[in-house]
């Protein structure tokens, strides 16, 4: 009886062996983390639009991929999340947003980085983009976005336009500090209204609202996360334009984040598969297009031509 005890014992260990072995014989060619710096439309669209853009480029190249999609839920932790990627030793890092960026480059120089849903990289960076990151950037013309706020909603010298963000996001911060410039051109005043923490959006909406006569919100992630509070307060009595769509908005000038994402995921695909850095790409943007409201633009009185 003990040696039929020991010979199925012999027989286990040998079959999870095997199982072991088989196992690690299947890992992946190639072990990609994302961090996204948080859930919202604009960000989502861009991660799904790297992600699907890399398992397209790697199934035709008869490879298989690992991609890690971690959501930090907030600036702070975005190290964190980068950091169990580096202990990983994975092939290539994506950071959704600036601060996932950052984090990424900051924690590593050997393996490569690149971004997207990044507004100005040199800014980022103090001038001095790493020879280990690149990627994409949302920006748009903000003089662009601003004259098409001057020319539908009329405004005037003397009129307000409210600018919403949260200061822990730098990529707001150089947004408003672009469409301030062109406002004031055109003898319109800019006032900012600006939070640190969700519990004041409220505050900070209602007092804009109830001092200007048009609101911008640049690509603010805080904001697009919390944006049902804009609806709420503005709804169809205080137009609201924003830099990266949605439903909350009466007009918009902005990328295809979804379309952001598939040039990041090409960007890695051709990094992963044919030797390339991100030193050999330059910061890629998209083309911008103008879209509509049609229901708030009726409820707000707002005419608009769409050729």
């Amino acid at each position: 009886m003990k040696k039929i005890v020991s010979l199925v014992l012999t027989l286990v260990l040998c079959a999870c062996a095997c199982l072991t072995f088989a196992s690690c014989g299947n890992t992946a060619d190639y072990n990609v983390g994302v961090c996204q710096l948080m859930k919202h439309d604009s960000l989502d669209q861009a991660t799904q639009g790297f992600v699907d853009a890399l398992e397209e480029a790697m199934e035709k190249a008869g490879k298989t991929i690992d991609i890690d999609v971690q959501v930090a839920g907030e600036s702070n932790l975005c190290a964190t999340v980068i950091n169990t990627f580096t202990s990983k030793k994975v092939d290539l890092i994506m950071g959704n947003a600036t601060p996932a960026l950052l984090a990424a480059a900051n924690a590593t120089k050997d393996i490569p980085v690149l971004g997207t849903s990044v507004t100005d990289y040199s800014n980022t960076f103090g001038g001095k983009v790493p020879a280990n990151v690149s990627g994409t950037s949302d920006a748009v013309p903000f003089d662009q976005q601003a004259q098409m706020m001057i020319d539908t909603l009329g405004l005037k010298e003397g009129d307000q336009v409210g600018v919403i963000y949260c200061l822990n996001e730098s990529n707001s911060v150089i947004q408003y500090e672009a469409v301030k410039k062109h406002f004031e051109a055109n003898s319109i005043t800019v006032k900012a209204y600006t939070f640190s923490d969700t519990t004041e959006l409220q505050t900070v909406v209602t007092n804009a609202a109830n001092n200007s006569k048009a609101i911008y919100v640049p690509s603010d992630n805080t904001v697009a996360d919390n944006d049902n509070v804009l609806a709420a307060v503005c709804g169809d009595k205080v137009p609201v334009y924003t830099s990266y769509g949605g439903s909350v908005c009466y007009a918009s000038l902005a990328i295809d984040y979804y379309q952001l994402g598939v040039e990041t995921g090409k960007m890695a695909a051709e990094i992963l598969l044919n030797g390339k850095t991100p030193a050999d790409f330059e910061v890629k943007t998209l083309t911008p297009s103008t879209t509509f409201n049609a229901d708030l633009c009726a409820k707000l009185g707002i005419a608009v031509d769409e050729k």
